[in-house]
């Protein structure tokens, strides 16, 4: 049901006062509808996505579009139809097919994605009913999931395509690729098929908002508050006298440049005008010579627009369309394309003259003019050239002029047009550089008439070359022309050492490479004109051309068949969809937010330090208690218990150690009174030294959060002396955001009586949180009750820094005697909560000649940040993982946490591990380069053969470790795909390719035994009905689902009989970590146990009737006095480990799996695109493959970004700079593998409950695979320019590292300045690397 949202109360006195905290759809959006989840606020994860609807009264059609609620302005929807995820479909009536098959293809995991993903392709859906896998990429490009893998998702979307490739069984628990149960599928195709997608029977749109729209009698349409006014024109003239009499009012079209301006730099405006829907502004006029486009077109439109007229007209007058086409393709998401206008109208214009990212601007090339108006000049051309960028007075948009259209004409013959650039992932990120060339010549000619290059992201403004520009007019299009031109724009375009952003050299380096890149397409262009009169560029520079495509990703997944003699009703083994997914589409699963407001409730906003080292002098709250709605400041002084607990500081008290520490809270009626609040409490600091941020610091300083680790085998120092070579490197591992995309999340209720507190929260550890909330509160735990229904995602992030974030709310819910509402925003959840450690590994590796390797000797130092929270033992598992899967008999490792004065970092998925084993693998690659081996062999040489001893004397078998490394090689054909890269290698210049396979030996569990403990309630009621409870949290990982397959077994019930409601200290206390890849483990354990309790309490019921059904045996155990609840308990895994003497048997037991990936590397820009990826994973048994599956395609992508793309950036004070998505990208649909295959290889693991093992984490270092295929990309552009065969190796490989690895002529110049060659000319580029060996 399309909601109709009334706008009444919006400009209350209570939300007028706070103009940010009003302005999006976000917290209008009826209580009860819950399904529109907020995340980042920016508009930059998609999760809030509603469809909008509007009727235009011209075309007599109805428009859908996605928005983002978090963005789009709650006035803006008047006359608009606003659908939510409910009104799309619901488990209370029925649900919609998009729902259904997103969470039958396994497409949904933590579920808060869910609602935005599901709106997305119901929006698409309702335009196409029948869309292309292309479209489905497209829709999903706006939208981020941390936890799947996006692959299940596309292929959700593709069921609705008119050749749908996708096994229609899926979440039946069946298999396709089975002929007993495809005929078995036949008979029961009504209860097994997808239910069909009739677009008929959608919603109608609501006819009062038709004859609204078709009103000849419109008014203006104000809404007016005692600080804000809004204001809809009704028409052209209406909206000129308005900016006449409010020349400096934003107009808003999308809000797209406005409402971040308002939510993050706190910009203020008194009046707002927004035209949208002003039908003056929306129309395209063709003539001969080009095309106009009204102001009011969205981006989507003006992508519509023009490929309607690229259909229409002949190639040659369409170039400067394809331009704009193709930049528009991977500018932003679905959702800002449909909000953002084609022209920046007014307001947003002028951001193009002042923004430093603007994405859009530098296309301003294409655009001969915008036509603006004003009631005081009157109608007037405005030329988007340098003189509009230089704000000339005949160029410049005057405060009250209105944009009304832009003009873009035809190209010509002789006319060429680019637009190129390079954000840090290929879709919905800001630009790096951007940059937009125009070139005419004279007909016939190669002659340059005139000339256009105008730059993005590299100064304060777009920046026009027109001097440069002006120097080459005259000029031939050749190679010395482009040396001149290359020096001349260095020259002109001037970027400071301190320029916002960073970065600075590979950004001058991208500006003369995307220039090489535009002279290379003009001179092919020139050449298919006049071959003979224009030579073509040489056949290894052609790649260089064209960027990398974007293709829907495909795959096939792998995994065992059950017995067949399994009973029908048994689930384990079989793909079973998530518990929640059906509620995760819908919106109707309950997370903490959702929970409906609380009698009294207040809600929490942070002051955090803006010191990483400091002394308090004062703290003055007198400005935030008088602002309206504030109840209170609390401050380490009202704290009742210990503020300081196991090294962990709730409030800060006299001395600040990191910028994001917390100094106080501000209790309030609203989160925006509370926010505006925070913002007024002033705090006088003192800088104190040493002011430690990073790892090196550390190490000068000796400052460390523990002692040293060490595990040895074998005499290091005496193997050094017998090998033919040693080498020695620094690997740097940088850290990660977790960007779960719910942040944390608390909910803090004080009871009347007995100090009682209960507490809903999202967590991975409830006795953690209940242990840090008793101390800070001085109370027992008994008084301390803690829910966990759900996690949207976690990933480590939600051990530890919930209790803490839990201690910091129970106290202001125990000052102030009311419930507090806490729920940190995108911002300040990463500023405080921090990721995974960065790493900074040594290495000394002796080896023969052959590759086989000696000794190594290994040092871990990783940068903990300012308390303990989990350093220490991230260490022990770096350490205790260090080998990884080579035997070494002479290897050593030892590692430290450093303490600097950054936020703590904490457990990450893979806990070590990650980081870790990069370092291995890099010496690996070493080696293999000093042998002129490839890095496989050398992994094949030195890999584990046998039943073996680790290096911390643990015994295993790697038998299913060699299988998965043979697998991988042989079934991804990995050695005849080597010799096809070497082969594209050969044939390309500019593009490389590169392959690499990386084994793993994975552990699972902890290395302390009482960690491993599990335990269960079991409650079985008389109607047959059965409640699980046990001390796992779900988080995503389908934990529940798995324990629910559990009970189904051991009671041999069906599913349906069976409800896990959620984890709670009342019915299950003392529950450990879910944590270490071990929750399907040991609370599988503790659930068998309870029924198999319950079961054997039955069997004499059973033996006395025998042919009796579930519920007869429930009701006569109950008749006879039989217990029909009971716990389970798991002691756990007896693991040991002695760090005194380095062993012990620290891990349950391991977990193998190899990948193979294929990457493709632009080395012009830095860009790389993954090709395939092939994924071996030892599971033995699985319980449930699509679980199992989806863990390991989440795990894999999130650690593909790890490797590749997510970047922290810090000052040098330690303040950080990635806050949200705009700054800090994890991987979107578009970066995951092309092709992406996953088997589950088959082994016995009977340690574990059904012989199965635990794969939540082990994924995660398999993405390395992409960093190592990049590397070897890298040198072998390297080895083609003459470089150094070795080189060091970092992660991430962004493309800024990719870029300036590749080392060649346009490095150097920016380097030196000093080339003047003939740059197509492939023999001259090899002597200029020969050249650059010397500099080396």
């Amino acid at each position: 049901i399309s909601r109709e949202l009334t706008l009444e109360g919006i400009f209350s006195p209570e939300n007028d006062s706070l103009p940010g905290s009003f302005f999006s759809l976000t917290p209008f959006l009826p209580v009860h509808l819950t399904g529109t989840k907020y995340s980042c606020g920016s508009g930059g994860c998609g999760a809030c996505t509603v469809m909008v609807s509007r009727y235009d009264p011209k075309t007599k059609k109805i428009h859908h579009y996605p928005v983002t609620a978090c963005l789009v302005p709650i006035c803006s929807l008047h006359g608009a139809a606003v659908t939510t995820v409910e009104g799309v479909g619901s488990i209370k009536t029925r649900i919609h097919p998009v729902q259904e098959r997103l969470a039958k293809c396994h497409g949904t995991q933590c579920g808060f994605c869910s609602p935005g993903m599901v709106m997305s392709i119901y929006t698409l859906l309702r335009n196409h009913p029948e869309p292309t896998p292309e479209q489905i990429t497209e829709a999903l490009g706006g939208n981020l999931c941390r936890c799947t893998g996006y692959r299940p998702i596309v292929e959700s979307g593709k069921t609705f395509c008119a050749e749908s490739t996708v096994c229609q069984m899926k979440g039946s628990g069946k298999c396709c690729m089975d002929q007993e149960e495809k005929s078995f599928t036949s008979r029961q195709e009504k209860v097994n098929e997808f239910q069909p997608f009739d677009p008929t029977q959608e919603p109608i749109f609501p006819p009062e908002l038709i004859r609204m729209a078709e009103d000849p009698n419109k008014r203006r349409l104000t809404f007016r508050g005692k600080r804000t006014t809004w204001i809809t024109p009704v028409n052209l003239n209406d909206l000129l006298e308005l900016k006449t009499s409010f020349p400096e009012a934003p107009i808003i079209m999308g809000n797209t440049a406005v409402g971040p301006s308002i939510k993050f730099r706190d910009e203020f405006h008194p009046v707002f005008i927004s035209p949208l829907g002003l039908q003056e502004l929306y129309f395209v006029d063709s003539t001969d010579d080009g095309v106009t486009i009204g102001a009011g077109y969205s981006l989507a439109q003006l992508n519509d627009a023009l490929h309607f007229i690229v259909s229409e007209q002949p190639k040659e007058k369409t170039k400067t369309y394809h331009a704009l086409l193709k930049h528009l393709r991977t500018l932003a998401g679905a959702q800002i394309r449909n909000m953002a206008v084609c022209s920046l109208v007014s307001y947003e214009i002028r951001l193009c003259q002042s923004s430093f990212r603007d994405g859009f601007g530098t296309m301003r090339i294409v655009l001969t003019a915008a036509q603006s108006f004003s009631l005081i000049e009157g109608k007037r051309q405005i030329p988007l050239d340098g003189r509009f960028l230089e704000k000339s007075p005949e160029a410049n948009l005057k405060s009250e002029e209105t944009v009304l259209s832009v003009y873009i004409p035809h190209s010509t013959q002789w006319h060429f047009v680019s637009g190129l650039r390079i954000a840090q992932r290929q879709e919905n990120a800001f630009a790096i550089v951007n940059a937009g060339m125009s070139v005419k010549f004279e007909d016939g000619t190669d002659t340059i008439k005139e000339l256009q290059m105008f730059y993005g992201s590299v100064g304060p403004t777009v920046v026009s070359a027109s001097k440069t520009c002006q120097q080459l007019i005259g000029r031939k299009w050749n190679d010395q022309m482009l040396s001149d031109a290359c020096r001349l724009v260095l020259d002109e375009i001037y970027i400071p050492p301190d320029a916002e952003g960073g970065m600075v050299e590979y950004r001058r380096t991208l500006i003369i490479s995307l220039l090489f890149k535009f002279y290379l397409k003009v001179r092919r262009g020139l050449n298919k004109m006049d071959p003979h009169k224009f030579p073509d560029i040489p056949e290894k520079f052609v790649s260089a051309l064209e960027d990398f495509p974007i293709e829907t990703p495909q795959g096939i997944q792998m995994f065992q068949c059950v017995d067949p003699h399994q009973p029908p009703q048994d689930p384990v083994g079989h793909p079973v969809m998530h518990q929640s997914a059906i509620k995760h589409t819908t919106g109707e699963a309950v997370f903490v937010d959702d929970m409906p407001p609380i009698s009294q409730e207040l809600f929490l906003a942070v002051v955090t330090s803006t010191r990483a080292h400091a002394k308090i002098i004062l703290i003055d709250t007198s400005a935030a208690l008088a602002l309206p709605g504030v109840v209170d400041v609390i401050t380490a002084e009202d704290v009742p218990g210990d503020n300081s607990y196991q090294g962990e500081i709730f409030y800060a008290q006299n001395e600040v150690i990191c910028v994001g520490q917390i100094v106080c809270t501000v209790a309030a009626d609203t989160y925006a009174h509370a926010k505006e609040a925070a913002k007024k409490v002033r705090i006088v600091y003192e800088d104190l030294e040493p002011r430690i941020i990073t790892i090196e610091q550390a190490l000068e300083h000796n400052s460390f959060l523990s002692a040293e680790k060490k595990i040895e085998q074998g005499d290091v120092e005496q193997a050094f002396k017998y090998v033919d070579q040693i080498i020695e490197g620094k690997v740097h591992v940088e850290g990660q955001e977790h960007f779960y995309m719910e942040t944390q999340t608390i909910l803090a209720i004080p009871q009347e009586e007995d100090k009682e507190m209960v507490c809903t929260y999202v967590t991975l550890g409830t006795y953690l949180f209940q242990e840090y909330v008793a101390a800070a509160l001085n109370i027992p735990r008994n008084r301390i009750a803690c829910h966990t229904k759900r996690a949207g995602g976690a990933f480590g992030g939600k051990v530890s820094k919930p209790a803490l974030l839990g201690a910091v709310s129970a106290v202001a819910a125990k000052k102030t005697g009311r419930p507090i509402r806490f729920i940190l925003e995108r911002g300040d959840d990463m500023l405080i909560t921090a990721g995974r450690h960065p790493l900074l590994g040594k290495y000394k590796i002796g080896f023969m000649n052959n590759g086989v390797i000696k000794a190594a000797d290994i040092e871990y130092y990783i940068n903990g940040g300012c308390s303990p929270d989990e350093s220490e033992l991230v260490m022990e598992f770096m350490v205790l993982r260090s080998e990884n899967a080579y035997y070494i008999p002479n290897f050593r490792c030892r590692g430290r946490p450093c303490k600097t004065n950054l936020p703590s970092n904490t457990a990450f998925r893979g806990f070590g591990f990650p980081q870790g084993i990069v370092v291995g693998e890099a010496y690996i690659t070493a080696v293999a380069s000093q042998c002129d081996l490839t890095p496989e062999q050398v992994k094949e040489i030195n890999m584990y053969k046998r039943t073996s001893r680790t290096a911390h004397k643990q015994t295993f078998n790697p038998e299913p470790l060699r299988r998965c490394w043979k697998e991988c090689l042989e079934k991804s054909s990995f050695s005849a795909r080597k010799l096809a890269a070497e082969e594209f290698n050969k044939k390309n210049y500019w593009k490389k390719r590169g392959l690499a396979a990386v084994p793993m030996k994975f552990t699972v569990g902890m290395p302390t035994a009482f960690y491993n403990q599990a335990a269960a309630l079991v409650h079985i009621y008389l109607d047959g009905s059965v409640l699980v409870s046990h001390s796992g949290c779900e988080l995503g990982q389908g934990l529940h689902t798995k324990m629910i397959q559990v009970a189904s077994r051991e009671l041999n019930i069906p599913e349906s009989y069976i409800h896990l409601s959620e984890t709670n200290t009342t019915t299950v206390s003392n529950a450990t970590f879910t944590a270490g890849s071990m929750g399907a483990d040991i609370n599988g354990k503790a659930v068998q146990n309870a029924c198999q309790i319950l079961k054997a309490r039955l069997e004499p019921v059973i033996r006395k009737n025998p042919r009796g059904t579930w519920e007869v045996w429930i009701s006569e155990a109950y008749k006879e006095s039989i217990s029909l609840s009971t716990t389970g308990y798991f002691k756990g895994y007896q693991t040991n480990m002695d760090w005194k003497k380095g062993e012990g048997n620290a891990f349950p037991y391991f977990v193998y799996g190899a990948s193979c990936s294929e990457v493709e590397v632009d080395c012009l820009t830095g860009a790389h695109k993954l090709l395939r990826t092939d994924i071996f994973m030892d599971a033995a048994f699985s319980i449930n493959p699509a679980v199992d599956i989806g863990q390991i395609e989440g795990a894999f992508v999130q650690g593909m970004g790890f490797y590749t793309i997510e970047e922290l950036k810090y000052s040098p004070e330690g303040v950080l700079y990635s806050r949200g998505p705009d700054d800090y990208k994890i991987p979107t649909v578009t970066e995951i593998p092309e092709e992406f295959n996953v088997t589950l290889v088959h082994s016995q693991n009977p340690i574990a409950i059904y012989s199965s093992k635990g794969l939540g984490e082990a994924g995660m270092f398999l993405g390395s695979s992409v960093l190592f295929a990049i590397y070897d990309a890298m040198a072998a552009a390297r080895r083609e320019r003459g470089l150094t065969k070795t080189f060091t190796l970092s992660s991430p490989a962004t493309p800024e590292l990719i870029r300036m690895t590749c080392v060649d002529q346009f490095t150097d110049m920016v380097s030196i300045l000093a080339w003047r060659i003939p740059w197509t000319e492939t023999s001259k580029l090899q002597s200029i690397g020969s050249q650059r060996v010397r500099h080396d």
